[in-house]
């Protein structure tokens, strides 16, 4: 056999036993008269020795060992002298008796080590070689740990795993499909999907009663930290519910999560917190409730003061940042060029300093009195040595603006403790959102998303306001999951589509299987969907996915490793019946 033990298995128990084991050469360090050699497999790293005075020919071999080679050796357990007691077994070394190079390796582009010098574009070129990385190989089994517990606390509430199709009809809302071009069918294209939507509502009508599925989707959107062209959802559906009993269910599932995989107890209910609130207070539908800096409007506190900017101004709002008022000019003047960069777009930024003794000094002493100062200043419940920070501007720019800002002086000020768990259920979504350049209404979610019941009668006569029966689970910032109750009666369905401009024809072509199959009795159901990949980078403590996935693609949408996505041979365009237009 290759090896009787892994190289993170053994300890001073086992002094004295003859063992084999096999591996990749971390590094090797010559001595003079010993050779140390640290062997690396994916448990963990053991120190061999090679002794000049016992067997020099064996030393002499080891001194030609370059990293990454591939070797097997034989030799019995001793105690360390010098213990390591930053590795797991740091008490004890191989007295190597026999070396076998099993395969030799070129030297690696970067070094492989938990610190590396090998930039993101390197290593995701060299993949195969990051993985050998502990950093990277611990987020792997991070991520097979968090399926498989998924999948344990989903059997025990009666879930059954079902796959369904990867090649499937192309919908036309939501972010653009991948398309697939069929050869038996030329002219037609099939979709990846970009979730499982339509055939979990299928199985509910189907009787499968609790459906989930750890399933790759697939969006053709642009990428950032946490976005993939193919990403993994835990997908879920269950019959017979209401809001309550999915969220009930699902706080279970993160509750549970937390406590096996991360020994972290998330005691109590989640709180809830509802859109028009989460926008109101935090800018964001997936707010940070981890710390507090929540907003407070002054658009009718500021005014009448000739200051133009914030008499003319639709919306002002402020934040007050705790023991802040120590900023410097410099820290100013640079969370102004922060908040000024293209992607936030605020014009500029206005302080107020509550000082210590209870007075304040701010950027605009020219229009504002200190008795206006102090005025705002209770308004925003700002204490003495807080920094108040004020945006002004069109009220959704402001508040995305201000939302930006919030976090930034979070972490600024060490509120962002990647450590502590903030979860928060946000519900009472709009249902539909308004396209100003096409001038008709999409769904904020999904087409099958239910209206609240209470709200049935504005579909038809004020569908702006109608809210939908909708929730997010949001951790840290973060959204977690989301979902809702589903329409399940083809006439409301069709009441959606209207709304949403779709004509019968368009809504019989694009749904009319799910449309047909409400009729034969689809039972009331909902689910939600949880990011699976944006969990496990959260419980590693990361803001990126691509490191908890295997095999990543880059920012361009390309897998730089194996050189994918790439021009195909004419033979097969033509097979598929297809021209490139240049």
């Amino acid at each position: 056999m290759y090896r009787t033990h892994h190289c993170g298995e053994l300890r001073v128990s086992d002094v004295g036993k003859t063992v084999t084991l096999s591996g990749w050469v971390q590094k090797a360090r010559d001595l003079g008269g010993m050779t140390f050699v640290d062997l690396r497999d994916r448990y963990g790293i053991t120190q061999l020795v090679f002794n000049m005075e016992t067997n020099e020919g064996l030393c002499k071999r080891a001194r030609e060992l370059g990293r990454e080679f591939v070797i097997q050796i034989v030799g019995a357990v001793a105690e360390r002298s010098n213990k390591n007691n930053k590795i797991e077994t740091g008490d004890i070394e191989i007295l190597v008796d026999e070396l076998n190079v099993l395969n030799a390796a070129k030297l690696p582009p970067f070094t492989i080590e938990d610190d590396t010098d090998g930039g993101d574009e390197l290593r995701m070129k060299y993949r195969y070689l990051d993985i050998r990385r502990r950093p990277v190989r611990n987020n792997l089994v991070l991520r097979h740990k968090l399926a498989f517990e998924v999948r344990r606390y989903m059997d025990t509430q009666g879930f059954i795993e079902v796959e369904t199709p990867v090649l499937i009809k192309s919908t036309p809302e939501g972010a653009r499909d991948f398309i697939v071009p069929s050869r038996m069918n030329q002219g037609q294209f099939y979709a990846l999907p970009q979730s499982p939507q339509v055939f979990k509502q299928l199985l509910m009508v189907g009787g499968m009663d609790r459906y989930f599925q750890i399933v790759k989707c697939f969006r053709d959107e642009d990428l950032r930290a946490d976005r993939q062209p193919e990403f993994t959802q835990i997908d879920c559906e269950m019959s017979f519910v209401e809001q309550e009993d999915i969220i009930n269910t699902f706080e279970g599932l993160t509750k549970h999560l937390f406590k096996e995989v991360r020994k972290i107890e998330l005691g109590g209910d989640f709180p809830r917190m509802s859109y028009a609130d989460a926008i109101t207070y935090y800018g964001s539908d997936k707010p940070d409730i981890r710390f507090d800096m929540r907003f407070v409007e002054l658009t009718n506190d500021v005014k009448g003061n000739n200051f133009s900017v914030l008499d003319n101004a639709e919306y002002v709002v402020g934040i007050a940042a705790p023991e802040s008022s120590e900023y410097t000019r410099k820290q100013l003047d640079q969370l102004t060029e922060f908040v000024k960069k293209p992607q936030i777009g605020a014009t500029g930024l206005i302080y107020i300093k509550v000082n210590t003794d209870g007075t304040c000094k701010s950027s605009v002493d020219k229009y504002y009195t200190p008795d206006d100062l102090a005025r705002i200043a209770k308004k925003m419940n700002a204490k003495s040595g807080d920094l108040i920070l004020i945006l002004a501007g069109n009220k959704a720019k402001t508040q995305s603006a201000m939302c930006e800002l919030r976090l930034e002086m979070g972490s600024q000020l060490g509120l962002r403790d990647k450590n502590i768990f903030a979860p928060l259920w946000v519900v009472d979504f709009p249902l539909l959102e308004w396209d100003e350049d096409s001038k008709r209404f999409f769904a904020m979610h999904h087409p099958f998303t239910s209206p609240k019941i209470e709200d049935f009668e504005l579909l038809k006569s004020d569908p702006a306001n109608v809210r939908a029966n909708a929730y997010d689970l949001v951790i840290n910032g973060v959204e977690i999951g989301g979902g809702s109750i589903r329409i399940h009666n083809d006439e409301l369905q069709q009441q959606m589509f209207d709304v949403l401009g779709f004509t019968r024809e368009e809504a019989e072509s694009q749904f009319g299987f799910l449309m047909n199959a409400f009729k034969y009795g689809a039972p009331p159901h909902g689910g939600v969907a949880f990011g699976f990949d944006r969990l496990v980078s959260m419980f590693a403590g990361l803001d990126s996915i691509r490191d908890v996935i295997a095999f990543p693609k880059n920012n361009a949408g390309k897998d730089v490793m194996i050189d994918s996505p790439s021009f195909i041979d004419k033979k097969q365009l033509d097979e598929l019946g297809i021209g490139i237009v240049k």
